[in-house]
């Protein structure tokens, strides 16, 4: 169901209308490329809101069920700036890195209480088409594919308990990380 993830009463709405579900994927995503120098302080507000607040308000709105049915899975979706701060990613890389935090701490609260949440990497451009216009000479191969990251995260979300991961990264065989 599609909403503004920053519009607390959309998102509302929206988890109303789709009920109590068991699995839950925040992969909204808010970014701008600069230096600290050239990025005006409205897009990094923008993007904290999307990549952070909009989780912390997702979390609150749909793991009450969870923890009451005593399973579920919240799977949040990431790249590498959450976990470094590279010069021209100022108006990124903070707000995925506050993001993949607050996952975290979701994490520890609600992991004793049956629910599993999850911070998956994706290090890579993922294949999609505004993608590819922007990147018409790279190879098919330089690109992740959806279904493969739809298939780690359903992995994720369907681990035993005995053997949750918090956190997880994919890339292309041949990306430099």
């Amino acid at each position: 169901m599609p909403c503004d993830v920053t519009d607390a009463a959309a998102l509302e709405a929206a988890v109303r209308q789709v009920g109590a579900p068991k699995v839950v994927v925040h992969n909204a995503v808010g970014g701008a490329f600069g230096t600290f120098m050239d990025i005006d302080p409205a897009v990094l507000q923008r993007n904290f809101e999307i990549n952070t607040l909009a989780l912390l308000r997702l979390a609150q709105l749909t793991t009450p069920a969870m923890v009451a049915a005593g399973e579920g899975a919240l799977i949040v979706t990431g790249n590498t700036s959450a976990q470094r701060g590279k010069a021209g990613f100022a108006g990124f890389a903070p707000t995925k890195a506050a993001q993949r935090i607050l996952a975290e701490s979701i994490a520890r609260d609600l992991g004793p209480k049956g629910v599993h949440v999850a911070y998956l990497i994706i290090d890579a451009v993922i294949d999609v088409p505004w993608q590819r216009e922007r990147l018409p000479e790279a190879k098919d191969d330089f690109f992740i594919h959806p279904d493969a990251i739809a298939e780690e995260i359903h992995h994720l979300a369907h681990q035993p308990r005995g053997a949750w991961s918090f956190l997880a990264e994919v890339r292309p065989f041949h990306e430099p990380w």
